[in-house]
């Protein structure tokens, strides 16, 4: 049987875009792992809780600008986080970000972004 896909929005694979996030205690920057239009995987250096609520800002270069980035801002709530441990030691908190309140130009940058990807 074939495994079919429940997300909404596509996924992609990128180790490679840049984001800030906030919460009112954290401030960092961090890489992607994978991202959606809906949200975002990341590896961050301290954990963050189950449902906190977080601010960022996004580095998506335009696919039709020659890789000029765009900053894509939202508000969004950590829905999974987990430890990774190497030799017995917490080294980074891979992070799943649930984009709650982007804007629809900005979800639209990153469909565009993620369809070039795909090709």
């Amino acid at each position: 049987m074939a495994h079919q896909e429940r997300r909404h929005y596509p996924r992609v694979q990128d180790e490679r875009l840049s984001l800030t996030l906030a919460t009112g205690a954290y401030d960092t920057v961090a890489h992607t792992l994978n991202i959606s239009a809906s949200g975002v995987y990341c590896k961050l250096s301290n954990e963050i809780p189950i449902m906190s609520r977080v601010n960022l800002a996004l580095m998506i270069p335009e696919a039709h600008a020659a890789g000029k980035p765009r900053t894509i801002k939202a508000t969004g709530v950590v829905v999974r986080e987990h430890p990774v441990i190497i030799d017995g030691k917490v080294r980074h908190y891979d992070t799943a970000i649930f984009f709650e309140d982007v804007s629809q130009k900005d979800r639209e940058t990153i469909e565009r972004y993620i369809a070039h990807k795909r090709t």
